[in-house]
């Protein structure tokens, strides 16, 4: 496990987040993989793209889209 996906985990469980909450959050972090970048060289344009296929390619509800982009997020600014 890298040292980013511990404090990740640490951080989920210290806020006291649902085992739901943090599994569907450490799943979410590997957007960043699919759009082959760090979560810290992600910008707004990659950040549209990615909510743009999640209602229109995986046709997501909107309470899902909320919380993939959430985890996005949190991943983000734990860098």
């Amino acid at each position: 496990m890298t040292h980013l996906r511990q404090f990740m985990l640490e951080e989920l469980r210290r806020r006291n987040y649902a085992e739901s909450t943090i599994h569907a959050y450490t799943i979410q972090s590997s957007i960043s993989s699919a759009l082959h970048r760090s979560p810290d060289q992600l910008g707004p344009e990659h950040i549209r793209q990615y909510q743009a296929a999640l209602f229109t390619r995986w046709k997501l509800a909107p309470s899902t889209v909320t919380q993939r982009l959430a985890a996005l997020r949190f991943s983000m600014y734990r860098c």
